[in-house]
């Protein structure tokens, strides 16, 4: 695997569940693999569950691992081609990347969306760059449109607490004082409709994912009975996608708190588990009891980000 994306650059869905449920029972099992070899991490945002699990999985593997924060001691990089350099950056990317593929031998990126131009964002300038210019393996720690780490590793916990062959996964919108990216929705819903599950996908009007990623997924606005016999509840904040209408897009068109997941929410399910990907703002995107209730899966969810990533690794140190 040289790249790390979607969903299809996985492979086979059920062999790469049970390979991440057989590195969980022994994550030290191929340290050998990783030996002498090196990943380097590149963060142009802040991160927590994705640094320190990739982090963990790469020592897992036996991998030397560089961290560089773009926006904390590196110096400012210019990412467009074709500007006149005089200002305060000092190092183009086209020139910092293939410098940093010199120096390790795969390549994670987080790189989050502008929210300036909707066609940028979703041509994933920076991303494609490293893939283009690097040399080396690339993997997607979140981009601006995906979070395909964070879509494995729910799988992954979906498959672990399942209580039926084909649960009813319900991805829901919920309310956020901010602009936030649809990397996560987008990548949750395509690994969803690949995987053997019942989806379903409820929001207001105007926050539409692309169909790249929503597919045929059912998409229903009543969110009450979206969550009736949901056994998964996925709740996520994400800003105008900008489908239909692109000069919303990155905008904030609703802040309704009736989309809030509370109780009463989750007594319409049947007794389903609470998911998010967490940082989550607490009673906007869901208040305090249901996300400490028995139900509530979000520890072991970040916990599995670690599994994800060493199974991408894995596959990328054996295409080496």
């Amino acid at each position: 695997m040289k790249v790390f994306q979607h969903v299809s650059d996985i492979g086979d869905l059920k062999q790469a569940i049970e390979e991440a449920l057989q590195i969980k029972a022994d994550r030290y099992q191929y340290q050998s693999l990783g030996k002498n070899k090196t990943c380097m991490l590149i963060f142009f945002n802040n991160s927590l569950r994705t640094r320190l699990s990739t982090q963990k999985a790469a020592m897992n593997l036996g991998m030397n691992v560089i961290v560089l924060d773009v926006n904390q001691g590196a110096w400012k990089l210019e990412t467009e081609r074709g500007v006149i350099m005089d200002g305060d950056k000092s190092e183009h990317l086209l020139e910092a990347i293939p410098v940093m593929g010199c120096y390790c031998d795969i390549i994670g990126v987080r790189s989050f969306a502008r929210f300036e131009n909707r066609e940028d964002d979703y041509q994933e300038k920076i991303l494609n760059q490293f893939i283009k210019y690097s040399g080396k393996p690339v993997f997607f720690m979140e981009s601006a449109t995906v979070h395909p780490l964070q879509a494995f590793a729910d799988l992954i916990t979906i498959e672990e607490y399942k209580r039926n062959q084909r649960p009813k996964v319900v991805l829901t919108w919920a309310p956020h004082p901010k602009s936030l990216p649809q990397a996560v929705p987008n990548s949750f819903a395509q690994w969803m409709n690949a995987a053997d599950v019942n989806f379903v996908v409820t929001h207001p009007e105007g926050y539409e994912l692309d169909p790249l990623f929503v597919g045929d997924a059912k998409v229903e606005y009543d969110q009450l009975k979206a969550f009736e016999g949901a056994d998964f509840i996925y709740a996520k904040n994400w800003s105008c996608p900008g489908v239909t209408r692109p000069e919303d897009y990155g905008k904030v068109l609703s802040k309704d708190m009736s989309w809030t997941v509370d109780t009463k929410h989750m007594e319409l399910t049947n007794n389903a588990y609470f998911m998010h990907c967490l940082p989550v703002r607490r009673n906007m995107i869901v208040t305090d009891d249901v996300i400490e209730s028995p139900t509530s899966i979000v520890i072991p969810e970040a916990a599995n980000r670690e599994i994800s990533a060493q199974v991408v690794l894995k596959r990328m140190l054996e295409s080496l």
